[in-house]
């Protein structure tokens, strides 16, 4: 596999090393040349960790740009066109994280590695690669 988009939640258990990463998506992401977070995941990560959803991410927080450097991981671009075609993606999913995701792989063309099955809603349409786990 050439370059991956990481779901939010699986670059948060790469960052606490937590168990439900599964061993597919572990192995995906060490053979990608090309591992991409969108910015969207880091806005995710901080606004759960402020509202007190996502307490186990709160040593990370202030570090996650830093930390995905350290990884070799990238930010993928989320362009005014990758925001559009998620606002108007025909997709009953409501997510507005998800769909950003989603709209940034297939923008990419690239699989998005994902624990979250809604996103195989999306087979089939054009551009979309495929969800990974």
């Amino acid at each position: 596999m050439n370059s991956l988009l990481l779901d939010t939640h699986v670059w948060a258990w790469s960052l606490t090393g937590d168990k439900r990463l599964s061993a597919n998506a572990i192995g995906l992401i060490e053979q990608a040349e090309a591992v991409f977070i969108s910015p969207i995941s880091l806005f995710e990560v901080a606004q759960k960790v402020r509202i007190g959803k996502w307490p186990e991410m709160e040593p990370f927080v202030g570090h996650l740009p830093q930390l995905l450097e350290e990884q070799g991981g990238r930010t993928a671009a989320l362009t005014p066109e990758i925001c559009l075609n998620a606002a108007l993606l025909d997709w009953a999913h409501r997510d507005p994280f998800d769909r950003l995701l989603a709209a940034t792989a297939i923008d990419n063309r690239v699989p998005l590695v994902s624990a979250d099955m809604v996103f195989d809603m999306l087979a089939g349409r054009d551009g979309w690669v495929a969800r990974l786990w």
